[in-house]
């Protein structure tokens, strides 16, 4: 989409700026020449006015598939639930547990001493764990986000995965989800200005084996043995 706005910008940028030049060239101050005074062209007044108008509407259903493609795809069936909640000025991340199911969360129970909004009656919850700015992915496994916030809007971006969504408090993004294809250390920064912490809002990410995401998943206790968030 990008490369295609700058073909469409660069080609009209110069034709402008092509017409512009011929003009001043042609139509510069000599001697014994008299001024010819135009009245307008109806013609091409609508021509210049039509053409624009197809282009963006081009641009905008182009745009709208490429984002409905985005969006409407679902992650995969086997893909890591992984909920990560931003606050001022960190990030709490739940994972699920032994059963690889993700507790319920309900954005309205977010609160200082339940940053995720965690369901207490829903059993599927009752063996995650929680973590505090630090992000543990296996490689070549899909993962699926669910991606709120506390207090403030926040934005989970991390570049190296082209990954940026905006969370927004009281809403529950659940429709990004990505694969990481190598391992390494990577930066997980919240793109939005949230305050005079914002600088040091930002939390580790790692892409790991899939036996070291099982080790070191296995070394973690249960979010209700656990402490929640930075409070």
């Amino acid at each position: 989409m990008i490369y295609v706005i700058l073909w469409i910008t660069g080609i009209t940028g110069i034709l402008v700026f092509s017409t512009m030049i011929y003009f001043i060239v042609k139509y510069r101050h000599r001697g014994g020449v008299g001024a010819i005074h135009s009245h307008g062209n109806n013609t091409l007044e609508v021509v210049w006015t039509t053409i624009p108008v197809f282009i963006f509407l081009g641009l905008a259903i182009y745009g709208n598939e490429m984002w409905g493609r985005m969006r409407i795809q679902k992650a995969p069936a086997d893909a890591l639930q992984v909920a990560v909640v931003g606050e001022q000025f960190g990030w709490n991340v739940r994972y699920p547990g032994p059963d690889g199911k993700l507790g319920k969360m309900d954005s309205h129970k977010i609160g200082k001493d339940n940053p995720f909004g965690i369901d207490p009656n829903d059993p599927d919850g009752r063996d995650d764990f929680t973590t505090y700015n630090d992000l543990v992915f296996p490689v070549n496994r899909p993962v699926q986000l669910h991606l709120s916030s506390k207090d403030v809007i926040h934005a989970f971006y991390v570049p190296e995965f082209r990954l940026y969504q905006d969370m927004v408090p009281g809403r529950v993004y659940d429709f990004v989800w990505f694969k990481a294809d190598s391992v390494g250390s990577f930066q997980l920064a919240c793109n939005q200005l949230c305050g005079q912490g914002h600088y040091k809002m930002f939390g580790k990410l790692a892409v790991v084996s899939d036996s070291e995401y099982e080790a070191w998943a296995k070394g973690k206790a249960p979010a209700a043995t656990a402490s929640l968030g930075s409070s």
